[in-house]
C-alpha cells in the first residue's frame, strides 16, 4: 500500500444524496461527488448557499433525516460507515469524526455550564474516567483553545461568539478524534475572531495531525487556511485543486465566476464625490447607551458590590449626508448594531442627541416618531428571522403602506408587483403568493430590501445585510443596492464586519472599538493610511485573494 492510501482517513465514492419527499425523478441534492482527505491534511468545500456542501457534512456522520436515500461509499479509514452498527455509530461520531456548527448557541444548553458540557460529553464515551480525571481532561483541551480554567462554571450566554465557538471546538477534540468536520464556523464573526478561530483550529489540527474538512461560502478564507479546494455547484463537485491553482487558473465557469464576484467587492472602486450638504440628514451628537448590571442581593448585602455599568455606545458623534454611503465596522459586541437601534429609537439613549432631517427625534413620543420612522427603514443580517413565516411576501412588503395608513388593499398591491420586479423577482405575481420558506437567501434579502423601500424612505440602515450570502449572490445584492440608491436617491447607513464589503459600498467609513469611534475618514484613507492600531489591526486580519 502506498504511504497516501496509508495515510488516508476518508474515502468519499460516487455520493448521491437526497431528502426524504423529493419529487419523481429524484432531486439529488448530492449528486455521483468523490474526494478523499488525508491526515493532517485540509480540504476546503466552498460553493453558495444550497450547493449541498452541508449534507455532506452531515452524510460523514450520519446525521441525515431519516428516509433520506443515500447511494454511493463513505469508508473512514478503510471501512464503510454504512456497516457500523447504532452503538459504534455512537462511539464513531466525536471519536473518529467531530463536527464543529456554524451557531455554537445550536450547540449548547443554555442550562448547562460550560464545564457540564465537557465532562457530560466525556463521561458519555469515556465512563470508565473518574470526575476528577475527566475534569483534568477538559480543562486540558479547553485550556488548548485558550478559553481560561476560571471560566469553567460560566454559561454560554457569558461569553462572546467567539469563545462560544472556541467551546465548540474544545467539545470537538474531547474525544480525540482523526477528522474535524467545520460547517461555516466563522460566518457569524466578525474578521479579527475569525482569523484567531480558524488559526486556531488550523494549528490544532496541524499538531494532531488531524484531518480538517472546512465548509464555507468564504472563497479567500478557504484558500488561506486549506491544502485544497473543492467547489460544489447543484449538488457536484465542480472543479477541485491545491488553493493556489483554484485561485490562479479556475478552470470550470462556476469556479471562474466565484472568483470574479469575490475580486470584484475587494477592487478599489472608483466614487463619484459626495457633495457636502449643508445639513445632514442624519447628526449624532456624543450618543451614549449605558447598561447597568445589577449585583444579586446576597453580593449587593455582604460586599455592597457598585452596579456595573456597560458602555455599549459611548459619546458617538458623526454626521451622514443626504446621498452618501456611511460605513461601520468593527468587531462583534463593539456597539455596532445598539448604535443603530438607539439612532432608529427602538432604545432609549442615556445621553446625546440624535437629529433626523434637522429635527431632534431623540425624546420624541412614539406617536410624535412614528411619521419619521416611516423615513428611516432597516434592513436586517437575518431576512428570514424577520419575515412572518405564515404571511406571503406579497403581505410582508405591503404591511408597512397598511400600518402606516398610506394605500389601500388593492393599491399597496399594485406598489409590491412593481417593486418585486424592481428588485430581481420576477415574475412578481409568482413571487407575491410564496412564503419566506419557499426562497433563498439572497431571494429572501431582496425581500427585506424591497419591504424597507416601500414607504420611500430617505435614509436606510443595513445592519450586516449580506454576511450570510456567498460570494455571488453577495455581489449580486450589493450591485441592487448600488442601483437602487440611484433610484431611489436613497442615503445608507451601512453596519459591517467586512471590511472588503464596507470598501465596496461605502464613501465614508467609521471604525467603533468599545463603544466608541476609533477613527472615521474617507474609505481610501482608511484603507490605505490607517491610523489607529485597531484599523491596522482589523485590516491585517481580512482575508485578500490576491495576497493568498
Amino acid at each position: 500500500m502506498s504511504d497516501i492510501l496509508a495515510s488516508e482517513l476518508l474515502a468519499v465514492e460516487a455520493l448521491r444524496i437526497a431528502y426524504p419527499g423529493s419529487r419523481s425523478p429524484v432531486q439529488w441534492a448530492v449528486d455521483s461527488i468523490d474526494f478523499q482527505i488525508g491526515a493532517g491534511e485540509r480540504l476546503g468545500f466552498v460553493g453558495e448557499s444550497g450547493c449541498g456542501k452541508s449534507t455532506v457534512g452531515r452524510a460523514l456522520l450520519q446525521l441525515l433525516p431519516s428516509g433520506s436515500q443515500i447511494e454511493g461509499e463513505i469508508r473512514f479509514e478503510g471501512r464503510a460507515i454504512s456497516t457500523l452498527a447504532r452503538r459504534e455509530l455512537r462511539q464513531f461520531r466525536g471519536e473518529a469524526i467531530a463536527l464543529v456548527f456554524q451557531d455554537p448557541m445550536t450547540r449548547l444548553d443554555p442550562l448547562m455550564t460550560i464545564g457540564d458540557h465537557c465532562l457530560e460529553t466525556l463521561r458519555s464515551h469515556r465512563p470508565h474516567l473518574s470526575k476528577a480525571q475527566a475534569k483534568r481532561k477538559a480543562i486540558e483541551i479547553l485550556e488548548a483553545v485558550r478559553i481560561p480554567s476560571n471560566r469553567w462554571g460560566q454559561y454560554p450566554h457569558e461569553f462572546s461568539g467567539g469563545m462560544r465557538q472556541r467551546v465548540a471546538i474544545a467539545l470537538a477534540l474531547l474525544l480525540d478524534p482523526k477528522l474535524i468536520v467545520a460547517d461555516e464556523p466563522t460566518t457569524s464573526l466578525d474578521v479579527t475572531v475569525a482569523a484567531e478561530i480558524l488559526q486556531e483550529l488550523t494549528r490544532l489540527c496541524a499538531e494532531r495531525n488531524l484531518g480538517l474538512l472546512l465548509i464555507s461560502h468564504d472563497l479567500a478564507m478557504v484558500a488561506e487556511y486549506c491544502d485544497r479546494v473543492a467547489v460544489m455547484y447543484q449538488g457536484k463537485i465542480v472543479e477541485t485543486g491545491s488553493a493556489k491553482a483554484i485561485l490562479s487558473e479556475p478552470q470550470h465557469p462556476y469556479t471562474q465566476s466565484l472568483l470574479e464576484s469575490a475580486l470584484h467587492i475587494q477592487a478599489i472602486q472608483d466614487r463619484a464625490p459626495v457633495a457636502s450638504e449643508p445639513e445632514p440628514l442624519l447628526k449624532v451628537e456624543n450618543l451614549c447607551q449605558y447598561y447597568t448590571l445589577e449585583p444579586n442581593f446576597l453580593a449587593q448585602l455582604l460586599t455592597r458590590q457598585a452596579p456595573e455599568v456597560i458602555k455599549a455606545v459611548d459619546r458617538v458623534s458623526f454626521e451622514l449626508y443626504p446621498g452618501e454611503v456611511f460605513g461601520l465596522v468593527g468587531e462583534s459586541g463593539c456597539g455596532k448594531s445598539t448604535l443603530s437601534r438607539t439612532i432608529l429609537q427602538l432604545v432609549r439613549s442615556t445621553s446625546g442627541t440624535v437629529q433626523f432631517a434637522g429635527q431632534a427625534i431623540e425624546r420624541l413620543s412614539p406617536r410624535a416618531l412614528r411619521p419619521i420612522r416611516r423615513q428611516m427603514q432597516m434592513i436586517f443580517q437575518d431576512p428570514l428571522a424577520c419575515l412572518n413565516p405564515l404571511m406571503t411576501i406579497g403581505e410582508s412588503i405591503a404591511d408597512p403602506l397598511i400600518i402606516h395608513g398610506i394605500a389601500t388593499p388593492t393599491a399597496a398591491k399594485q406598489e409590491v408587483y412593481s417593486l418585486l420586479k424592481r428588485v430581481g423577482l420576477t415574475p412578481p405575481q409568482d413571487y407575491y403568493h410564496r412564503y419566506p420558506r419557499e426562497l433563498s437567501g439572497g431571494q429572501q434579502q431582496r425581500v427585506a430590501i424591497a419591504r424597507a423601500l416601500i414607504t420611500q424612505p430617505q435614509l436606510i440602515i443595513c445592519d450586516e445585510p449580506v454576511s450570510m450570502l456567498d460570494a455571488t449572490v453577495q455581489t449580486q445584492v450589493l450591485e441592487l443596492m448600488k442601483a437602487l440608491k440611484a433610484d431611489f436617491d436613497l442615503t445608507y447607513l451601512f453596519i459591517t464586519h467586512d471590511l472588503w464589503v464596507a470598501r465596496f459600498l461605502c464613501d465614508r467609513i467609521a471604525v467603533m472599538q468599545k463603544g466608541q469611534i476609533v477613527e472615521l475618514g474617507p474609505t481610501e484613507q482608511i484603507f490605505t493610511d490607517p491610523q489607529h492600531p485597531y484599523t491596522q489591526t482589523l485590516l491585517g486580519a481580512a482575508p485578500l485573494l490576491s495576497s493568498v
